[in-house]
């Protein structure tokens, strides 16, 4: 039975391009777990090993290895830190215990940076930071932890480590705690040696303020430290691992994942973050509602959560999931309450980056692989069925594109669909609905760059290809004003018997949301009973298809006041068109006009972008509501109307440098403009003369 105290499971967040992925490549190579340094921009990395991410040269889909390091097991996430993939690491980092920040050094935090911390947070993750690409041109350790430091909440950045030289000069680490170099050669090699006497006054300042930060929440520490009685490294280490449980600290490094500059520092200091058993028992619910926990205890039932799903054409699905408690042997079972299904699989697969390994047992802090299971999805738990417990997960991101997609072949269209389904299991944030008014299939993703990715992996994987079009908005048709005794005559003689209804109507506008009303005013017999119904069938039919721009009417109220009939010639399908008749006459009288739809737009912003958003959305034609306070960002809310924030995500990117966010919901219908309703009408003349 595996030793939970000496399991680590870690996650590496970071800015796409901060070099998370080539120092978790490095951190690899230099543990011999790889026979050669994979390199991202050479299309080597075991980690980025989807033909996606080698074209991108940046992760998408959240990897997983784990190595041995002093007689401790290390598991770790390689998270994808492009915003149009957060969504995953969102979701694998529900997976972790505790995450290593990978900071850019010479262009230090940015907005996935900000987002992914976030993530951390919401977690209560401890952590540790790296600042990586010490050696680049204009690289700057102390400047970077600056910007750490003012722009990220706790926990608060402190050094534990300082850089010996920088740029082309960086060549190794001195430790504030202990004083000793760490000189790296060719390779990652270290050797120990004395602090350079250069840096004898920066080694005494900065070990003061870290002794100062982690004295400062330790009572007994604090008292010494004020008296200025000398506090022992071991009792530094013992406060700063408590400081980095509580996320009231997170412990800083400089680094070079190209030049493998720092690694045996990053392994040491990966040893001070929580076990599965520092971060205790996991909440959840049992399936009545009731609380329940699960302990990381290798004898306790089994339970994990599952934080992602692979779909391969081939191999099937791949479930991988992170073990909270129990252990799992192959050729068993478990049972997904969310489901109530159990489930059977066969190997037990640990995760090797693009490969796996069989293996015959996991425990807490654990991330698996099975095959094949029929029913578990993403978020799902999987616990013994006799413990029934279902764990949180976080709510998926709101996608923020929608494109129009059609099949690029003519009779691929069930192929092609059937391949979006599959791909709905692995990726969680893509979305595939169908508008009924347009009759389009709407596929709704995190931006650009996630919609054409998607598009790749469907023609790489099943073989299809989709074309994108703008979606189209759904305008609706009404009126304003009111029309009495409006008749409609059908009249039609063929030889034969022929066709007659006439039909009379009043018709008159309804408040917004109210649909439509049919009363059947007839009286004397004007209209035999049988007739009535299909005026009001011919009247919902002309609405469907509306008069002047092809959109459906709405809100209206018809009265059928009046009409006649002839005792052969009338029947259903005369008085269904004499209805249609009197109604597209009466609608030119009332006044008609276009709908178009507003939507609630929530943007949220750092304060110094909140005038310039602002002002986008007044341009717009949009109506502010309001605006809130949430941390250190702004809540701006607005009704906008959907035509225009068609594409506002590339917008809102440029404007905020990628540092805003939005949702968008369906709020209601507004009467459009002159200039709005002119272009819908006469963009429908020309399909009707076609027609």
């Amino acid at each position: 039975m595996k030793d939970v105290a000496k399991q680590r499971t870690i996650a590496f967040i970071a800015h796409n391009g901060a070099g998370k992925t080539t120092l978790a490549e490095a951190l690899l190579f230099y543990n011999k777990v790889t026979s050669r340094l994979g390199s991202v921009m050479e299309g080597t990395s075991i980690l980025d090993s989807e033909p996606e991410e080698i074209k991108r040269t940046s992760s998408i889909n959240a990897a997983f290895h784990s190595f041995p390091w002093k007689k401790h097991q290390i598991t770790f996430i390689d998270t994808a830190g492009d915003e149009n993939f957060l969504n995953d690491t969102k979701a694998v980092l529900n997976g972790a215990d505790a995450v290593v920040v990978v900071v850019d050094a010479v262009d230090g935090v940015k907005v996935s940076t900000e987002k992914t911390w976030d993530f951390a947070n919401n977690y209560r993750l401890p952590r540790m930071i790296i600042i990586n690409k010490m050696d680049r041109e204009r690289a700057d350790f102390f400047n970077t932890l600056q910007d750490i430091n003012d722009s990220l909440d706790e926990p608060k950045a402190i050094p534990v480590f300082l850089p010996i030289g920088a740029e082309a000069d960086f060549k190794g680490l001195v430790s504030l705690l202990t004083g000793k170099a760490y000189m790296y050669g060719e390779g990652g090699k270290v050797t120990e040696a004395d602090a350079p006497a250069d840096m004898a006054d920066l080694i005494a300042e900065w070990k003061e303020k870290m002794v100062e930060a982690v004295a400062e929440a330790d009572d007994v520490l604090l008292e010494k430290f004020l008296e200025g009685q000398e506090i022992t490294p071991d009792e530094v280490t013992e406060a700063y691992k408590k400081e980095i449980l509580a996320c009231k600290i997170a412990p800083v490094l400089p680094a070079s994942g190209l030049k493998m500059i720092g690694l045996q520092n990053i392994l040491d200091m990966m040893l001070n973050l929580p076990s599965p058993l520092d971060r205790g028992a996991r909440p959840g619910k049992n399936p009545a509602g009731e609380a329940e926990t699960r302990e990381p205890d290798p004898a306790a039932p089994f339970s994990a959560i599952v934080l992602k799903t692979a779909v391969d054409p081939f191999a099937g699905q791949l479930t991988i999931f992170r073990v909270v408690s129990g252990t799992l042997t192959p050729d068993s079972g478990f049972f997904n309450p969310k489901r109530d299904q159990k489930e059977r699989f066969g190997q037990l697969l640990a995760l090797e980056g693009k490969s796996q390994k069989a293996v015959e047992e996991a425990g807490p802090g654990d991330i698996m692989a099975v095959s094949k299971l029929k029913s578990t999805q993403t978020g799902d738990t999987l616990c013994d069925e006799a413990a029934p417990i279902i764990f949180p997960v976080p709510k998926p991101m709101e996608p923020v594109v929608s494109f129009a997609v059609e099949a690029k072949s003519k009779g691929d269209e069930e192929k092609v669909f059937a391949a979006i389904n599959k791909m709905l299991v692995e990726d969680v944030t893509l979305r595939l609905t169908r508008n009924d008014q347009t009759k389009e299939m709407i596929l709704s993703g995190m931006g650009q760059v996630h919609i054409d990715t998607t598009l790749e992996k469907l023609k790489r994987k099943f073989g299809v290809e989709m074309v994108l079009k703008a979606p189209k908005v759904a305008y609706k048709e009404t009126i304003k004003g009111k029309a009495v005794k409006v008749q409609g005559k059908y009249k039609k003689q063929t030889g034969g018997k022929g066709q007659y209804g006439d039909a009379v109507i009043d018709m008159e506008p309804l408040a917004s949301g109210e649909g439509f009303i049919f009363e059947d005013r007839i009286v004397g017999g004007v209209i035999p009973r049988q007739f009535i119904p299909a005026v009001e069938k011919g009247i919902v039919e002309a609405m469907a298809n509306g008069v002047i721009s092809g959109n459906p009417v709405v809100d209206i109220k018809v009265g059928l006041v009046f009409g006649s009939y002839h005792d052969v010639d009338s029947s259903e399908m005369s008085f269904k068109i004499a209805g249609s008749m009197a109604f597209k006459k009466a609608f030119m009288e009332c006044k008609p006009t276009i709908l178009e739809p507003i939507m609630l737009l929530t943007v949220t912003v750092p304060d110094e972008y909140m005038g310039d958003v602002m002002g986008d959305v007044s341009s717009r034609r949009g109506k502010l509501l309001g605006t809130e306070t949430k941390g250190k960002k702004q809540v701006i809310k607005a009704h906008v109307p959907q035509v225009e924030i068609l594409s506002y995500a590339p917008v809102l990117t440029s404007m905020t440098g990628g540092r805003g966010s939005f949702s968008i919901e369906f709020a209601r219908y507004d009467e459009a403009p002159p200039q709005i309703r002119e272009k819908v009408i006469s963009e429908y003349k020309p399909k009707e003369e076609d027609a």
